[in-house]
């Protein structure tokens, strides 16, 4: 835990991480708002709310690369200027609309969604050391699932007192205040003595070769092995934590304990906070397939519970990996990516969790339709586990191969 002192007295450090949580709080919150929004301010169905949910996920899939490589390009507040002013325009008028006029600003609102999530991580990765990279990145995913635990139960309170249409309003304009934060605060994204990226095992015992590590400005970055192996890993996390989700709502209703939805997701939560913790404080980062091997392996025995505690009780132990996942994708990416270029990365790991998300929701509700509630976590959790198998093999065998090709290297 040494690590997260020295962290922790950094004002660099705190800043970003209060900013984020500022930000991501009522982000959050805006979430369950615009749905509640759709189905009960505007009397549509929550199938009506789920295509602003998909329209708002097309945008930011469309939108990341290249916000991302605008961060890299011309820095925060020349990238956060004109977005923070369509935001305004876009939510000062998107409550009071129509549920046709809503689809269209929040597609506008997506495309000018505000890269917080990579302007955080870019943040802490130039405000530290190599040797805390791991442990700063853990504490924003620690930080990331407290919002997460708050923003919604927040968003709900505000329905109760003000109603859909001022908390849309509300939830909104905090996010653009937040964003306005980061404007302010404009934090370095690249360190000063960095230029190249630092070879690093994605693999336990494995070296990452000169080829796998991007450098040239022209390479696209979603070509590259390495660069693609991570975001793999990111698609395969999303699907497995979507089944989850699903299967958890799922299970639950099954079980006659629908009221038990929210505290039971928060266990989820919380077990996957404990593993940012302990993630973060380890000397030795664990490759990320091998971490997802174990998020999908203990995701699968999830389908034995047989009440809500052993439901709460099987979430905790697979939450213990979620979290320390998704960092390793991060870290994986900063460290096989120059950082003039890692906004750009960020903004495909985006894409990745878009696309897994897009996969793991349909995957695990037809299976939740054909064999129970049961089926989510086995049938996505199997999924990861084959990604995450078939990848350790194929990085084994590579290393192999490497071993007998210079056997003068210790791989």
């Amino acid at each position: 835990m040494a690590a997260y002192g020295r962290l922790l007295r950094r004002p660099s450090v705190r800043s970003v991480l209060l900013l984020a949580f500022l930000w991501r709080v009522p982000a959050f919150a805006s979430f369950i708002v615009i749905t509640l929004h759709v189905v009960d301010g505007l009397d549509r169905s929550y199938a009506a709310a789920g295509v602003v949910t998909t329209v708002s996920t097309v945008a930011l899939a469309v939108s990341g690369p290249w916000r991302g490589r605008s961060l890299d390009r011309v820095g925060v507040r020349a990238t956060l200027g004109p977005q923070l002013l369509v935001l305004i325009a876009v939510w000062a008028v998107a409550p009071f609309t129509p549920y046709v006029v809503l689809l269209v600003l929040v597609f506008v609102g997506g495309l000018a969604n505000l890269p917080t999530f990579s302007i955080t991580r870019q943040a802490l990765i130039a405000a530290v050391d190599d040797e805390d990279r791991t442990a700063a990145l853990s504490l924003d995913a620690l930080f990331t699932e407290l919002s997460f635990m708050i923003g919604p139960v927040l968003g709900v309170l505000a329905v109760a007192w003000w109603g859909t249409t001022w908390s849309l309003l509300g939830s909104e304009l905090l996010v653009v205040l937040g964003g306005f934060g980061l404007w302010l605060a404009n934090p370095p994204l690249v360190r000063a003595d960095t230029a190249h990226a630092v070879e690093v095992p994605l693999v336990e015992g494995m070296q990452v070769e000169p080829a796998d590590t991007v450098a040239a400005e022209h390479v696209r970055l979603w070509r590259e092995p390495a660069v693609m192996a991570t975001l793999a890993a990111g698609v395969a996390a999303t699907i497995v934590l979507n089944g989850t989700e699903l299967g958890t709502v799922g299970a639950l209703r099954a079980m006659g304990e629908a009221g038990s939805i929210g505290p039971v997701l928060a266990v989820w939560g919380f077990g996957s906070a404990v593993g940012a913790l302990v993630y973060g404080a380890l000397h030795r980062p664990i490759p990320v397939f091998v971490l997802l091997a174990f998020l999908a392996a203990t995701t699968v025995p999830v389908a034995l519970a047989h009440g809500q505690v052993s439901l709460a009780l099987l979430l905790l132990v697979c939450g213990l990996f979620c979290a320390p996942t998704i960092t390793a994708i991060s870290d994986g990416l900063s460290r096989v990516v120059p950082e003039n270029r890692l906004g750009e990365a960020l903004g495909w790991q985006g894409v990745a969790f878009t696309a897994g998300s897009a996969l793991g929701a349909p995957l695990a509700g037809t299976a939740i339709d054909r064999t129970g509630w049961e089926g989510a976590f086995v049938v996505t959790g199997l999924i990861a586990l084959a990604a995450a198998v078939a990848a350790l093999l194929l990085q084994s065998g590579k290393a192999r191969a490497l071993g007998q090709q210079r056997p003068s290297l210790n791989v």
